[in-house]
C-alpha cells in the first residue's frame, strides 16, 4: 500500500535527478553534488557560489550563514548562480506549532528542500511534510555525523546507531518526507526500509582528506555506489587551492572518470 506522500516524494526525487542541457554522464553526477558554504558571510558564500556555479548540484546553506545574514542570503546566493538549486539545511526541531511557522516562512524563500530533526517521530514529521506542500521538501535528519555510539549513549540512546537510523528512516517515509539525511554507512538499511526517499549524505571527504570533526565518513565513489541520492561537500571544496577544480574532480569520480 502505498504511504502518505509517495507521489510528491516521486515527483521530489524526479526533479532532483532529472539532468540539465549538458554531457548527461556529467550533468547526473553533477546534480548529486551538494555543497555546503559552511562561510561567515554572505560576501564570501556570494563568491563561492559565483566560482562553482554550473559545476554543482545544489548549494547548502546552514546556521552559521544563516544566522549571520538572515533570509536574504538565499536571494543572494540564488542570483550569484540562479542555476544551481538550494538546500536550505536549519535542522529544525521544536514543538509542531513552531515547526509550522518556521516552515511557512521557509516555503517563500525558494529554496528545494528544508531539514528538520527526525528523532521527534511520525506525526511531528508528518505535520512538517503538510506544513512544506509541494513547495519544499522536507528532509529529515536521522542522526549527525558528528556523533558515534558513545555520543548516542551519553544522551540516552540504548540502541545502535544503524538501527536508530533506520527506525527515524521509517518514520520520515511513513510521514511523506522528500528524503533523509544519513551517513553513508547506513544507506543500505534506509534503502532497505524507504527505498523511495531521496538520501542525502553528508560528511563527505575525498581519499587523503583528514576527516576533521566528522565520525561516520565515506568516500564520495563510495557513497553513490552504495545508494546515495546525493552527496554533501563543504571544506575539501571550499578549502582547496582551486574550489571549481576540486568540485570537478569530485563530479569526475562520481561519473567514474
Amino acid at each position: 500500500m502505498a504511504t502518505l506522500g509517495d507521489s510528491r516524494v516521486a515527483g521530489f526525487r524526479r526533479r532532483l535527478l532529472e539532468p540539465p542541457a549538458m554531457s548527461m554522464v556529467d550533468s547526473s553526477a553533477r546534480s548529486r553534488l551538494i555543497v555546503a558554504l559552511d562561510l561567515p558571510d554572505a560576501m564570501a558564500a556570494v563568491a563561492a557560489a559565483g566560482q562553482l556555479a554550473g559545476r554543482v548540484g545544489m548549494f547548502k546553506i546552514g546556521l552559521e550563514l544563516f544566522v549571520a545574514e538572515g533570509p536574504s542570503v538565499v536571494t543572494r546566493v540564488r542570483q550569484a548562480a540562479p542555476d544551481v538549486e538550494i538546500f536550505l539545511d536549519l535542522k529544525l526541531h521544536d514543538i509542531p506549532n513552531t515547526m509550522r511557522g518556521a516552515i511557512r516562512s521557509a516555503r517563500n524563500l525558494g529554496a528545494k528542500f528544508l531539514t528538520v530533526h527526525a528523532g521527534s517521530g511520525t506525526a511531528h514529521l508528518q505535520a512538517c511534510v503538510e506544513e512544506a506542500g509541494d513547495r519544499l521538501g522536507i528532509l529529515a535528519v536521522t542522526v549527525l555525523t558528528s556523533q558515534d555510539d558513545v555520543a548516542c549513549r551519553q544522551t540516552g540512546h540504548t540502541r545502535p546507531i544503524e538501527e536508530l537510523v533506520e527506525m527515524r528512516a521509517v518514520c520520515a517515509r511513513d510521514a511523506g518526507c522528500a528524503g533523509v539525511v544519513c551517513s553513508g554507512r547506513e544507506l543500505a538499511r534506509v534503502r532497505a526500509v524507504a527505498p523511495k526517499l531521496c538520501r542525502v549524505v553528508p560528511g563527505i571527504r575525498p581519499a587523503g582528506v583528514d576527516d576533521g570533526d566528522q565520525m561516520r565518513v565515506m568516500t564520495p565513489a563510495r557513497a553513490v555506489a552504495d545508494g546515495a541520492s546525493h552527496i554533501v561537500v563543504g571544506r575539501p571544496i571550499l578549502q582547496a587551492g582551486d574550489p571549481a577544480a576540486a568540485a570537478d574532480r569530485i563530479v569526475a569520480e562520481l561519473a567514474g572518470g
